[in-house]
């Protein structure tokens, strides 16, 4: 008797713990999808999600990723930050001059692909809203300090993007803006941009 009643109560205990763990998942699965999303690449950018657990899922920068991985850089683009990024679609790695990026991704070239994927990222989170206000308040043209130490340039354009210039003169148009992230904020950009 007393063996049919702890049977019956280990398997009670198992079936608790299972509903238990069902209710963290569904609970999980629920918050996010509550959240605020914003379509790339196919897929749901998740607020609650860093900057590389999010890119990893968008069809259009299978590119910047690979390049991320490359450069040694996940690790800083999963942590705290918060980061600002411009981040190039394959279409704008696409536009580069052919062998480019099979060159940038070579062992040997890792310190010039870690400048050029550092010069896409600011410190800190600048929404829109908060680049164009800069934007205005440095009389329409605000200069952006990357990680990488070299600045970029923004400027409103008359339909209302922002517009980001290289140091070479490049302009990438943020075609996406205000992809947030747990660790900063995406724009998505269609155009690679390179320091000096």
């Amino acid at each position: 008797m007393t063996r049919r009643f702890t049977a019956v109560a280990l398997l009670g205990a198992l079936s608790l713990t299972a509903a238990c763990s069902d209710d963290r998942m569904m609970s999980s699965s629920s918050d996010m999808m509550s959240e605020k999303t914003v379509m790339v690449g196919g897929a749901p950018m998740y607020p609650s999600k860093t900057i590389v657990e999010n890119a990893v899922n968008s069809a259009d920068h299978t590119t910047l990723v690979a390049a991320v991985k490359a450069a040694g850089l996940v690790d800083t683009l999963n942590g705290p930050g918060p980061f600002t990024v411009f981040a190039p679609t394959n279409a704008a790695f696409g536009k580069l001059p052919a062998g480019t990026v099979d060159t940038l991704l070579k062992p040997e070239n890792k310190p010039m692909l870690t400048h050029v994927l550092t010069y896409h990222v600011v410190a800190g989170r600048m929404s829109e809203a908060e680049l164009k206000a800069a934007i205005v308040a440095q009389g329409g043209t605000a200069t952006l300090t990357t990680v990488a130490g070299d600045p970029l340039t923004a400027k409103i354009a008359p339909d209302n993007t922002v517009h980001v210039f290289d140091e070479q003169g490049n302009m990438a148009i943020v075609t996406t803006p205000d992809v947030f992230q747990s660790n900063g904020v995406i724009h998505v950009v269609d155009t690679v941009l390179l320091p000096k």
